[in-house]
């Protein structure tokens, strides 16, 4: 397979360099009779550009009711042979057809207006373009306008909500804090799940370096006839992200501005110094050792203890961590140019502070894309992207420890000094980590896309382009945890370490794509060769006890014990050949065929080429006769399509069998030994694969006032990259197989609305809704894996355990008995009806962390120069499990949740009753008090804008001035109280919300 691609690839570039020697001659081509050529003897010469005085390149322009045509080259110029009586057709999509008689005229000059039609927007597919109207996938095409409407550290974020079938979650507040992007669903258990991100062409998966104000357009495909062009890289979705290019013309120079002020978005307080010892003596009670506060000496057995409870004395621990934070972004674009040469440039600075103290990221980033033509017939481009990183990010276990410490323990000495363990506690105190110095944790990250391209058009609809994209990145961790830190408190000394890490990766892509009209008849052939390879190479050094606390992580030799050094290697490549074929007859009935095989190195030699089909057909309905008649319709039409993607998302080497050389040591002691463990190699290993099946709606109503797509999908894949236990005897713990089937199916739609759309004033709403069904169908032997929780017939992400039912009332002390519990204790259900509860027979899926259905709505209104932007999002039905309500210790060695816990005059069925004998680790069924519902719904964004009129804006020699408010996150409504729930409430990075005030600047 993969020798005869390249051969084919191989023969029609020997074509093109044959058709080069005479472009002009063969630019004037008649289709009628490709066997000659034909000498013109009457020239009509023009240019065409559009409504802004751009050239347009690559408008066909025909003689009215023949098949004579050329196309106009990079400067928009044409050159066609016609006499008097023709008519001139200038045709380019997304563009009004303009038909001009030719008459007496040697030149004609053409502007060509754009279609207010949405069907003939322009949508980025892969390795080319089509229209709206033309696609026969699942893809959704968003605007770099819609992008930039909800402040926001990356481009995926922004869109939370807004894309159906693109599920994009928060997980942590931490400040530069990335997002987890699913489309329709997991397919993988153990592989990689995360979507392929094309920017400009080249895969490039670090989408939060670009600057939001570069986004010109965003499209992602969905389906298999739309992803299977990519083939193993398309298994799980593509993001196509486009950037903008730069215009002949007058230079247009914006700028942007924002800062916001973030908060905590819901964070729910630990106990006061009163409702601690209040849990405290009931855990005394319940063993007889407290009856009333004449006791409380028993409890409180230091005096400063026991007057401080007292007296009353409290400290909200968190609230000495917690912060105000920020968010802020400046950038400048200027896109300029002329016919033959085109640039865009841009700056961009943003910075987010966070929750904690000295928990930061501040992003520089710079854009260059340059096109240049050189001929009427060949240009040749350049698009280049620095990013730079200045972070630094607080230990994640900082707000855990303070919720544990005791609230009545004072956080200063009396002289001030910090103690390490307030009071008598176990605790250390979390303030020590905000002393200058005492915890860094900093990177320095610079990563710097250069893309280039030779683009060549020898003759009418055939193009032949080559693309070479360099990501070059390095990163630098310097980090130190001082002895007093909460990491270092149980160890000796401090802790020293620098990491750096360097990646290459090439991507080499030739692309020829050939475009053929005759009568109704259209056709577009893509062939593609790629090449990508992939390399990282990292290293750290370490040691404990730096001589000089204030060198941190520098001078690593003055750190006198545990000197270590290691490095590692990681390398890939993948080899391809692709062929896409799209058809359609009077834009009526419409095929597309794709094929792609792809060779991966980091599977097996024999498995390591796999070939990637998919179909897809589509019919526009609304065109035919039949529907010429009715006026409900605008646009009516029907999709399906089927197709095969694969995945090799896993670590390299998996199918090498090796040794690992591993260190023993105790307490930072020096190395005592060293031992050998073995990683168990696949010599087997292939590819997992996805069959997907996709039908689809595309309908407008109403004089296109209301839009709309539907779509049911059903995504199977087998030969799941599945890690296998193995038994002991073989000396490792488990293998890298092809085993095990998942299943997706799910319904999307997309639906906006115009409501109202008058002179002065517009409103416009868009409505998504998202329902997956995600279960794995089959594991190893057709049995349940319950030491992984994985169970078929649910999703991958389940919860297995016991079903809590209450606590075991006074009244039911009798039935509490007979299964070995008393009242107070937690109640769970028999499942099996067997009077005893057991881990086999007892224990269910409770839920799982994916949602029933995921839903956006987003609204924009219009009045005069103001405009508003309501969007609220909401996913629904999924579970998580709260760190906050899993802090119950029974025995009160240490502060937790405020929580309803039961005593003999509070008889509740919320948590157990407290007990000093009795810590949560021998709690029986502790780990049922965490399951919480995570549905939500949340204002995800509220702005309101004011655009200055022209002739004010025109005093200051500026073409356009919006000043706007926004606020982000501000409003979540959920069944768990002074919590976000997204992203399965993040209790030591709680989630923010954000107050903006910006503005935006044309020249």
């Amino acid at each position: 397979m993969k020798s005869k691609i390249y051969s084919l690839l191989l023969l029609l570039f020997s074509f093109t360099a044959a058709m080069s020697h005479n472009q002009k001659v063969t630019n004037l081509l008649r289709f009628e009779n490709p066997g000659a050529l034909t000498v013109p003897e009457n020239i009509i010469t023009g240019k065409v550009t559009d409504e802004t005085g751009n050239p347009l390149s690559d408008v066909t322009v025909l003689i009215k009711g023949g098949k004579h045509g050329v196309t106009t080259n990079n400067t928009g110029v044409f050159s066609i042979n016609a006499n008097k009586n023709d008519v001139l057709v200038f045709s380019y999509v997304g563009f009004q057809k303009v038909e001009i008689p030719v008459g007496d005229q040697s030149t004609i000059n053409v502007v060509l207006k754009q279609e207010k039609n949405d069907l003939n927007e322009i949508v980025v597919v892969g390795y080319g373009t089509v229209r709206k109207k033309d696609l026969t996938g699942a893809v959704i095409s968003i605007k770099g306008d819609e992008v930039r409407k909800v402040p926001a550290g990356n481009v995926m974020e922004s869109l939370q909500g807004k894309l159906a079938g693109v599920d994009v979650v928060r997980t942590s507040g931490a400040a530069g804090a990335n997002t987890a992007v699913a489309i329709r669903g997991n397919r993988s258990i153990n592989a990689n799940n995360s979507p392929l991100y094309i920017v400009d062409g080249i895969q490039y998966d670090k989408y939060e370096d670009i600057n939001l104000n570069d986004v010109q357009s965003m499209d992602v495909l969905k389906d298999a006839a739309s992803t299977a062009i990519y083939g193993s890289r398309g298994a799980n979705g593509v993001v196509l992200i486009t950037t903008k290019r730069g215009s002949s013309g007058k230079a247009k120079v914006t700028a942007n501005a924002y800062y916001g002020v973030s908060d905590v978005a819901g964070y729910p307080k630990p106990m006061t110094g009163p409702e601690f010892a209040d849990l405290k003596r009931q855990a005394a009670r319940t063993t007889g050792t407290w009856n009333s506060t004449a006791d409380d000496a028993k409890v409180f057995t230091s005096a400063s203890d026991l007057a401080a409870v007292q007296n009353g004395t409290s400290t909200y621990w968190p609230g000495l961590i917690l912060q105000k934070g920020s968010q802020q972004d400046y950038g400048v674009g200027i896109s300029g140019g002329s016919d033959k040469t085109k640039a865009y440039f841009s700056f961009d600075y943003y910075k987010e502070e966070g929750l904690l103290n000295n928990d930061y990221s501040g992003r520089y980033s710079l854009r260059l894309n340059i096109d240049q033509s050189i001929t009427n017939d060949f240009k040749v481009g350049v698009q280049s992207q620095l990013a730079y990183y200045d972070q630094n990010q607080r230990a994640d276990n900082i707000l855990t420890v303070a919720n544990k410490v005791i609230p009545y323990f004072a956080p200063y000495n009396t002289d001030g000094t910090l103690p390490k363990y307030p009071g008598n506690g176990n605790q250390v105190n979390p303030l020590l980590e905000e002393l200058p110095g005492s915890y860094i944790n900093k990177t320095n990250t610079a990563r710097l896309l250069s893309i280039a391209y030779a683009e060549w058009k020898p003759f009418v609809g055939f193009s032949v382009r080559s693309n070479l994209g360099v990501v070059n990145a390095s990163s630098r961790n310097g980090y130190f945890a001082g002895p007093n830190t909460i990491e270092r408190a149980l160890s000796t000394g401090s802790l020293s370490k620098i990491t750096n890490a360097t990646t290459t990766n090439i991507t080499w892509e030739n692309i020829i794509n050939y475009r053929r009209s005759f009568n109704n008849h259209n056709l577009d052939v893509t062939l593609v060769s790629s090449y990508l390879s992939n390399k990282q190479d990292s290293s750290y050094s370490s040691g404990t006890g730096q001589l000089l606390p204030g060198q941190s992580y520098q001078a690593l030799q003055n750190n006198p014990a545990n000197l270590s050094i290691w490095s590692n290697y990681i390398g890939d490549n993948l080899e391809s050949g692709t062929f896409r074929v799209n058809y359609n007859y009077k834009s009526k009935y419409l095929l597309t065929f794709t094929g792609r095989a792809d060779g991966a190195s980091q599977l097996a030699p024999k498995n390591r080429w796999s070939f990637f089909p998919s179909v897809a057909a589509a019919w526009r309905i609304s065109d035919e006769s039949f529907m010429q008649k009715q006026d409900l319709f605008n646009d009516l039409k029907l999709r399906v399509s089927y197709g095969v993607t694969g995945n090799a998302a896993v670590r390299p080497y998996q199918t090498q069998a090796g040794l690992i050389l591993i260190p023993f040591s105790w307490n930072d002691a020096k190395a005592l030994a060293y031992g050998l463990s073995p990683n168990i190699g696949n010599p087997e290993l292939g590819w997992e694969l996805t069959n997907t099946a996709n039908v689809g709606l595309d309908f407008s109503l109403l004089k296109n006032r209301i839009t709309a797509s539907v779509d049911y999908y059903d995504s199977k894949t087998h030969d799941l990259l599945l890690e296998r236990g193995l038994p002991g005897s073989t000396g490792g713990n488990s293998v890298l197989q092809n085993i095990g089937k998942t299943r997706n199916t799910g319904i999307e739609i997309s639906l906006n609305t115009v409501n109202i759309d008058s002179r002065n004033f517009r409103w416009s709403s868009g409505f998504t809704f998202t329902a997956n069904k995600e279960r794995i169908v089959d594991l190893p032997n057709g049995i349940n894996d319950i030491l992984n929780k994985w169970f078929i017939g649910s999703p991958v992400n389940s919860f297995y355990d016991y079903e809590k039912v209450g606590i075991w009332q006074t009244s039911d002390s009798v039935a509490a008995r007979s299964y070995g519990y008393k009242p107070g204790d937690i109640r769970v259900k028999d499942q099996d009806a067997s009077k005893t509860i057991t881990a086999i027979g007892d224990r269910v899926i409770l839920g799982s962390a994916v949602p029933k259905f995921i839903l956006g709505f987003n609204n924009d209104i219009k009045f005069k120069d103001f405009d508003f932007n309501l969007y609220i999002f909401a996913r629904v039905g999924q579970m998580f499990v709260s760190d906050y309500a899993n802090k119950f210790e029974p025995n009160a060695i240490e502060n937790g949740a405020v929580v309803d816990y039961w005593t003999p005059e509070n008889p509740t069925n919320s948590y157990p009753r407290p007990n000093i004998n009795v810590s949560r680790a021998a709690l029986p069924f502790a780990t049922t008090l965490g399951y919480e519902d995570g549905s939500f719904v949340k204002v995800r964004n509220i702005t309101l804008g004011y655009s200055f009129p022209k002739t004010f804006a025109g005093r200051m020699h500026l073409g356009n001035v919006r000043l706007y408010v926004s606020a982000k996150n501000y409003i979540t409504f959920s069944k768990v109280k002074d919590y976000d729930p997204e992203g399965s409430g993040s209790f030591d990075r709680p989630l923010t919300k954000l107050i903006v005030t910006g503005i935006n600047i044309e020249l």
